[in-house]
């Protein structure tokens, strides 16, 4: 069904220190009192299967419904207040993950954990990109355009709603339907520059720059920054939008004084990409890598880019004929946005099926 969901556990911006994730332990049952997302005690006793790694998520059945559901078991610091359980109890929205239970447990060591029991959803995108990489070929357009599409529409409820950060984007952490998950982690090929640049004070537009580094790894069907170290990283991006001028580093991190960088010219966004590519695929990308991250467009007007216009046209179908997953059924994400742009994000024979009115400009 090519449905994704952005897998926001333990990633999130909570004030300024992020949430610890350990790897899962092996356990057989887990009879501790199961508290459901809006908080009421259930009797579930949930039987784990198959151990994760690496902080993924472990997966598990539970025995009276026999549900299967992933399991992550989250340290909790007594020094710091966990907001954790607090705002997955209220995240709603078909491509974010959602929170079915929850329970605390304690080891030996008097060690606290919350276990946080969600959906189990098999695959990842890496997973995906592997498959075609193995096979030597290319993702087909219309499915990168449905991945990257349904992430920024996740991204857009977690920014504009939520009010959180996600900061840990990358194929690994989009799940999507498919075979079982392995643990990969690389997340400096998704890391903003303005995080390399040692920023502390940051915005949701680290999100939109590990969104655009997904989207290009999609179109070449490899990182487009593979950095081996943070210093790495910097030049391969250096490679790509060419030396940062000193207003740019000032953009994305004012108290960045050490400015000792080889002067290298952009890389043109159109050889970055094969011939054959859309030339709306390399604007959109171009839109998502700024360096300042004020330039780099939101969630929302990633979403209406023209590159994602194909998935508005009536009756569109995957290449198995199928239709297409539901994709305008925009909730809270709205809030706020220009009638123009609301235009531009549901289509017009989607506003007839359901009676709802061209918007126009205020004042107009």
């Amino acid at each position: 069904m090519l449905f994704v969901i952005v897998h926001v556990l333990c990633n999130w911006t909570i004030g300024w220190y992020p949430i610890l994730t350990i790897e899962l332990n092996v356990m057989q049952e887990l009879s501790a009192p199961v508290v459901d997302g809006n908080g009421a005690v259930t009797g579930h006793i949930i039987s784990t299967t198959i151990g994760g790694k690496n902080g993924e998520p472990k997966q598990a059945k539970c025995l009276e419904t026999g549900e299967t559901v992933a399991i992550k078991k989250v340290l909790q610091d007594r020094r710091y207040k966990n907001r954790e359980l607090q705002l997955m109890r209220v995240l709603d929205h078909p491509n974010v993950i959602s929170l079915k239970h929850c329970f605390f447990s304690t080891t030996s060591k008097d060690e606290l954990f919350l276990n946080l029991v969600m959906e189990y959803v098999p695959e990842t995108m890496y997973r995906v990109l592997k498959h075609y990489s193995s096979a030597n070929q290319r993702m087909p357009l219309i499915y990168i355009k449905l991945y990257t599409y349904q992430i920024f529409r996740g991204l857009a409820y977690l920014h504009n709603v939520a009010g959180v950060c996600h900061r840990d984007l990358k194929p690994q952490n989009v799940l999507v339907q498919g075979e079982a998950n392995i643990s990969y982690i690389c997340s400096r090929f998704y890391r903003a520059p303005e995080l390399i640049f040692g920023a502390t004070e940051y915005t949701n537009s680290i999100d939109i720059w590990s969104a655009g580094c997904v989207l290009a790894e999609l179109l070449l069907g490899q990182p487009l920054f593979p950095g081996e170290n943070a210093v790495d990283q910097l030049v391969e991006i250096i490679k790509v939008l060419g030396t940062p001028t000193r207003e740019e580093i000032r953009c994305m991190n004012p108290n960045y004084s050490d400015f000792r960088f080889p002067q290298i010219k952009a890389h043109p966004w159109h050889k970055v990409f094969h011939k054959r590519m859309p030339p709306e695929a390399i604007d959109l990308t171009s839109r998502l890598l700024q360096y300042s991250p004020s330039l780099r467009c939101t969630a929302l007007e990633a979403c209406a880019h023209p590159f994602f216009d194909e998935l508005r046209e009536p009756n569109g179908r995957l290449p198995n004929g199928r239709p297409l997953p539901p994709l305008f059924n925009f909730k809270q994400e709205l809030s706020g946005a220009s009638p123009e742009l609301i235009n531009k994000l549901i289509p017009e024979h989607v506003r007839r099926q359901y009676g709802l009115t061209l918007m126009h400009p205020t004042g107009t």
